[in-house]
């Protein structure tokens, strides 16, 4: 890296003080190579399959009936809703987003225990979007060698044409991400059209361009520093590999020592640099497991073309678990490299184990979130009942000698039809209920009224009558039925009155 000079730095008769080193240095851009392969292929292919999910999810229509958003994915905040096809979420119901998190999280500890980095080298975001900009970068300024070129080149015409260019692209798809991401809360044709016309919210704007600059700064300019300075995972990714993962590897035992082509002795490294320069990170796979290597495999690519042309053996790097590469190394320490490729081969070949303790834990801890999130959907309950107490005053005492309470009573209906419900009240003191703008059907029974896929709110109030006795907290219980007289919903409150033994 390109050191600066460090303040304040400090003289030292030593060699090597530590007081000489620079305390910071300049980033050193990293300029990789276009590269083909298996593995480059399968990233090309994993990028255009997470691109159009994300551009073209918001455009899917969904028919939910008369009144309903048609949009397939839909996070409405105004009426406190989450749709995702035939599912509904409601603000309450905030859990079922908990559990994907968490199911999420457990999916990707798996997926790094056997995979490695997997996730960062071919659909973490980051990843996805950097090598669409850096695709869009080789494809006006050229490969590696070009672009370096044109860096160092004084600024020409055609230097800031090209430079010029390439932002714009940039700033184009920057905008189409964040413009996409804005679809996922409104309905996506409407806002498109809001968007270009003007008509659009101060809101709307704001995060429009909000998402538009960080795109365009984190996949145009910070690009590998944010995998290697701002992400938290290659911190503690580490702690879920262990022998068995299979990661990003450098057989050294088959080629070191490092040589020219027409040496005597080395292994099959010609130290050609081509594994380092295609990676998107600037890192040399051949020092070992680094933080800074997200796991993408282009090296792999890079390698074994040099190996094909050299008519040498591919897998030189190679996704390989560190068990195998230790059984390698050892039963070929005591030989020649040449002898130790042709009496050993690719090396010493375990199966990976994918079932193992770690990955048999994970896989229960999937399997029972899950089945908690499918149990509770099954019983997911399309009427909630909520009731709140009125805490001032806690209780009223009427000029006969009663005492009341009130509560109000939230019904939600998520379901799409409203209807009707009777609300019966049970309470092992004589209490007289009376709720507001309903019809009574009966002692303590009202008949109310709900609003498809909405909140009613009803006002209640419970009273005891002079002359009866009860306890300063009594358990009440709120019951919805059907027309069939079947218990739809109950929630359970109390009944609140004076201190001490009982009222008279």
């Amino acid at each position: 890296m390109n050191d600066v000079t460090a303040r304040g730095k400090l003289k030292s008769a030593g060699p090597v003080a530590a007081a000489d080193q620079p305390l910071y240095a300049n980033r050193q851009k990293v300029y990789p190579k276009a590269v083909s392969g298996p593995v480059r292929r399968a990233k090309w292919a994993v990028l255009v399959a997470c691109l159009a999910l994300y551009y073209l999810a918001p455009l899917i229509r969904w028919d939910r009936g008369p009144n309903q958003p048609d949009q397939a994915i839909l996070v409405d905040i105004g009426n406190g809703r989450l749709y995702f096809f035939w599912f509904e979420i409601w603000p309450q119901e905030v859990y079922y987003l908990t559990g994907l998190l968490v199911l999420g999280a457990i999916a990707l500890f798996a997926a790094t225990s056997l995979f490695g980095r997997v996730w960062c080298g071919f659909a973490c975001p980051q990843t996805v979007w950097t090598d669409l900009f850096m695709w869009v970068e080789r494809l006006i300024q050229g490969d590696r060698n070009e672009r370096m070129k044109l860096d160092k080149a004084p600024w020409t015409a055609a230097k800031w044409r090209k430079k010029i260019v390439t932002h714009a692209a940039w700033l184009g798809i920057a905008a189409a991400t964040g413009g996409a991401w804005i679809m996922y809360f409104n309905d996506a044709p409407t806002m498109t059209v809001a968007l270009f016309t003007g008509q659009a919210s101060l809101e709307v704007y704001f995060f429009f361009g909000l998402f538009t600059a960080t795109t365009y700064v984190l996949a145009g300019w910070a690009r590998e520093q944010v995998c290697t300075y701002m992400c938290p995972w290659p911190r503690f990714q580490a702690a879920m590999l262990d022998e068995n993962s299979l990661v990003v590897s450098y057989r050294a035992w088959r080629g070191e020592p490092r040589g020219k082509l027409k040496g005597e002795g080395h292994g099959d490294c010609v130290d050609c640099m081509a594994c380092v320069n295609v990676c998107p990170t600037g890192i040399d796979i051949r020092d070992g497991q680094q933080l800074e290597c997200i796991g993408c495999g282009l090296c792999i690519d890079a390698c074994d073309d040099i190996m094909a042309k050299l008519d040498r053996p591919k897998g030189l790097i190679a996704f390989e678990t560190l068990k195998n590469i230790a059984a390698s190394e050892t039963a070929t320490r005591s030989m020649p490299p040449c002898a130790a490729r042709t009496a050993t081969g690719m090396g010493v070949r375990h199966v990976p184990r994918f079932i193992r303790a770690r990955t048999i834990l994970y896989a229960a801890v999937l399997s029972s979130v899950m089945a908690v999130m499918l149990g509770t959907w099954m019983l997911r309950q399309e009427v909630t009942l909520a009731v709140l107490r009125d805490r001032a005053p806690l209780f009223v005492s009427l000029a006969d000698g009663g005492i009341r309470n009130a509560y109000t009573l939230k019904i939600a209906n998520k379901a799409r039809d409203g209807g009707e419900l009777t609300l019966v009240l049970e309470s092992p003191a004589r209490l007289q209920m009376t709720v507001q703008e309903a019809q009574e059907t009966g002692p303590n029974r009202f008949r109310v009224t709900t609003r498809g896929d909405g909140i009613t709110q009803w006002r209640v109030l419970a009273t005891l009558p002079p002359g009866e006795r009860t306890r300063e907290s009594t358990p009440v219980t709120f019951r919805l039925l059907d027309a069939r007289g079947r218990t739809v919903v109950r929630t359970d409150s109390v009944f609140l009155g004076p201190h001490g033994e009982g009222h008279r």
